[in-house]
């Protein structure tokens, strides 16, 4: 199975009600690592909160006192540890989030609210 359909196929309970499983943990490190950066939090932020569900990366960049480089440096980590797709338009790349994968990190964090 690819990666990527692993990724897709990835559910687990929350880690608070049960282990999670060793596959489930490898596909989703990643996604957990790369959100460990201040800088890509925020760019992921910036990304799912679009009104129009993308935004280009020009409008990404100024947002940030960072190099042209170092924004593509982050938005490529993004996109490799599955949490952003990316479409090139013309000179322009647009991202937006995977919902998906969103939703698997949301729900392994979930936590049952105290009584």
């Amino acid at each position: 199975m690819s990666n990527q359909a692993t990724r897709n196929a990835v559910c687990c309970p929350p880690l608070a009600e049960r282990r999670v499983p060793a596959e489930a943990a490898a596909v989703l490190a990643p996604a957990f690592k790369a959100l460990g950066d201040p800088v890509r939090l925020q760019l992921l932020s910036m990304i799912a909160s679009a009104e129009s569900g993308e935004i280009c990366v020009c409008d990404l960049t100024p947002a940030f006192d960072l190099t042209g480089p170092t924004i593509s440096h982050h938005l490529r980590t993004l996109r490799e540890a599955g949490l952003v797709d990316a479409e090139r338009r013309g000179t322009w790349v647009y991202y937006r989030a995977r919902p998906a994968i969103l939703r698997q990190l949301a729900a392994l964090l979930s936590v049952a609210p105290t009584t």
